[in-house]
């Protein structure tokens, strides 16, 4: 999963992609990548007072060896379908 984007923060200072979430699964997985290049993320945490965003936040950078502070959510707060921006760490 993570493979792609690992790649492509070695070519890249930044970059967006596209995450569709459900929330309050059994576990944090990637579940597949779309047709459309969009990421499908399972988050064990409840779409309740932004716990499943701060649990999509935490597992990018766990997957990615990134700190938090470098995966944003840039849109889509409150939806299932939110614009991800990624950034290495040496930014």
């Amino acid at each position: 999963m993570c493979n792609a984007l690992k790649n492509r923060l070695q070519s890249e200072r930044m970059f967006l992609f596209a995450v569709k979430v459900r929330p309050s699964a059994k576990k944090t997985q990637l579940k597949e990548v779309l047709s459309d290049g969009t990421y499908k993320i399972d988050s064990a945490a409840p779409a309740k007072d932004g716990k499943a965003n701060a649990e999509l936040v935490r597992f990018l950078a766990e997957e990615l060896g990134l700190p938090k502070t470098n995966v944003q959510i840039v849109t889509g707060k409150t939806s299932k379908r939110k614009e991800v921006k990624i950034t290495p760490k040496s930014i």
